[in-house]
């Protein structure tokens, strides 16, 4: 792994005094007593070493710019589209150097959440769109994310979506890699990246990735361990351009853990400067 190439890093967010108000929006769907009472994040049994919360008073946006410095990332793509967290919002105004200003969206708000997104790319020139199905409950194929999807083709937006069995235990179902197959036929100027694994359909994900142009991977949410080994070997062979770096800092990974284990991902020599930086670089129309 080169020591001279900065990374971009298409998932990292702000460290908060209570984790569990991150995601109250996922409140209403977990029906486990774990996951309404005990658990600081949805998917908390999956991650030994989730970061700590931090305490009031201190300022978010320093903590996540101390660790892009020290372990070399020199740019984040951040959420702005909730009101409610102040912090990527002002390290989007006040460092638009280091942060890469995004959408989380809901596309249950029909053609609200298309004025929404509108409004944050003229506000905020945001270069990318985030989705998680399972969160809302609508497949990635469902006719809600049609307006989404082609907004983003007018805006010359991607959009990044997770894929595969979810972390939180909410049902699978609008996570299957195979619905993807769908929207690139129907889209296909959209740039997609799969976020999250696509496991237990890593092999179908490459499949796709071969078949697809614009559909693209990114390693969001896993230690570099445990990254699919299917992953590894299609980014070594015909998927060099395919694949980039997403860590999950501070949602469920320190980057203590991630700059341990990335040294050892068995990359080429000449795919690691595309996976850390150049493939997100031109995804995101940097």
């Amino acid at each position: 792994m080169p020591t001279d190439v900065p990374i971009i890093d298409t998932m990292i967010g702000f460290p908060a005094s209570d984790r569990k108000q991150v995601y109250k929006f996922l409140a209403p769907s977990l029906r486990d007593k774990e996951s309404q009472e005990d658990f600081k994040m949805p998917a908390q049994y999956m991650f030994k070493d989730v970061p700590a919360e931090i305490a009031d008073g201190v300022d978010p946006v320093a903590v996540t710019l101390h660790n892009m410095d020290t372990y070399g990332v020199a740019k984040g793509m951040v959420n702005v589209g909730n009101p409610d967290r102040e912090a990527p919002r002002r390290a989007v105004r006040d460092f638009p150097d280091r942060f890469i200003p995004c959408f989380d969206l809901d596309p249950r708000g029909g053609m609200e959440t298309v004025r929404k997104l509108r409004e944050l790319h003229d506000e905020f020139g945001i270069r990318a769109v985030t989705a998680f199905p399972a969160g809302s409950q609508t497949a990635i194929n469902a006719a809600p994310y049609y307006p989404i999807y082609a907004t983003c083709v007018e805006l010359d937006l991607p959009i990044f979506i997770t894929v595969g069995v979810p972390g939180p235990r909410v049902p699978l179902e609008p996570q299957k890699v195979e619905y993807l197959d769908e929207v690139c036929w129907f889209f296909p100027e959209l740039r997609i990246v799969m976020r999250h694994g696509a496991e237990p359909w890593q092999d179908l994900a490459v499949k796709l990735m071969l078949k697809w142009p614009n559909l693209h991977y990114s390693t969001s949410a896993f230690a570099p361990k445990h990254y699919p080994r299917a992953i590894i070997d299609y980014a070594n062979t015909r998927g060099a351009d395919k694949v980039m770096y997403a860590g999950y800092f501070p949602a469920g990974l320190t980057y203590e853990r991630i700059a341990s284990e990335l040294p050892n991902v068995p990359l080429k020599d000449e795919v690691w400067p595309k996976f850390l930086n150049e493939n997100a670089s031109r995804v995101l129309g940097l």
